[in-house]
């Protein structure tokens, strides 16, 4: 399995997938200048990514606290989701996103 990344410069990075892993842990261990703050806890929103248009409808609906938290970003899109709150699973394969601005 595995994503795709867009940096911030607009240089897209394969990353492996681990089934299980959130997104937000690929890229940050990827090394990927992704803050992350919270560890994955849905406490802040500095996993901001854009979701591909073609996965939008393919991912799990945000919940409320992620819902709560993207109220509280930056350049929020209609496809702006939390990283943390996007698990690795063999469906994803392939997953395109953006990381968003800091």
């Amino acid at each position: 399995m595995k994503i795709f990344v867009t940096d911030r410069d607009g240089k897209e990075h394969e990353i492996a997938g681990i089934d299980g892993w959130q997104i937000m842990e690929l890229i940050r261990d990827e090394g990927l200048p992704i803050k992350a703050e919270c560890g994955g806890s849905c406490a802040c929103a500095t996993c901001h990514v854009y979701v591909d248009e073609a996965w939008v409808n393919k991912l799990e609906e945000k919940g409320e606290e992620e819902i709560d938290m993207l109220d509280l970003a930056f350049d929020v899109e209609a496809n702006s989701r939390l990283s943390c709150q996007l698990t690795m699973k063999p469906e994803y394969d392939g997953l395109k996103v953006t990381l968003a601005p800091e």
